[in-house]
């Protein structure tokens, strides 16, 4: 066991980062970790402590993700061919985050907000056609939405086994279950009510 603690897994472990063939996975799953897994998990203390600068440093951070990645999105076929793209993609992730350098927060100030003010009225112009059209689509498409549903209703209700009372589709009704808020104390639910709410 004192040989799994020792600094040969940290070399391997780097090794295998810094590694320009075939690290791509390696890699990109550490984009993934550094830039959603350990920001979501992040924001949810900020919000549970209830910590507003924790909470906004958390926001901008989303505002700069977002933005990175809208522009990722159009052009990572062409970046991804790059040597070593995805290992500045993981530095970059990291520099957004590190509290030394508030990446987020100098990409917000200098770049997000000047061009989010000067197009805000477009930006919430074209925000409200697209709301207005996605309420029309799905008010188009309800019955389509209600027998999807149902659909999906049956097919959970077939997997779950009828020996376990708390399963849904079981012999019995599930017992009552606590649910925490945000804000306000937490609200005792039984399952007809969750069905209702959805």
């Amino acid at each position: 066991m004192a040989f799994l603690g020792s600094d040969l897994t940290n070399e391997v472990g780097l090794r295998l980062l810094l590694w320009p063939l075939g690290s791509n996975i390696v890699t990109r799953a550490a984009c993934c970790s550094v830039g959603v897994v350990l920001p979501v998990y992040s924001t949810f203390r900020a919000i549970e402590r209830k910590n507003q600068n924790e909470q906004q440093k958390w926001l901008i951070y989303w505002a700069a993700y977002g933005s990175f990645t809208l522009v990722e999105t159009f052009s990572d076929k062409l970046l991804s061919w790059f040597p070593y793209y995805y290992h500045f993609k993981f530095a970059f992730l990291v520099w957004l985050q590190l509290p030394s350098t508030e990446g987020a927060k100098q990409i917000y100030k200098n770049h997000l907000r000047p061009n989010l003010l000067k197009h805000q009225a477009r930006v919430d112009q074209l925000m409200g056609f697209a709301s207005a059209g996605m309420v029309r689509f799905i008010g188009m498409h309800q019955k389509e939405f209600e027998i999807f549903r149902a659909i999906m209703t049956k097919i959970i209700g077939s997997v779950t086994t009828p020996a376990d009372p708390n399963v849904r589709g079981g012999t019995e009704p599930a017992e009552p279950r606590e649910l925490p808020a945000i804000d306000g104390p937490a609200r005792t639910i039984s399952d007809s009510e969750s069905d209702d709410e959805e």
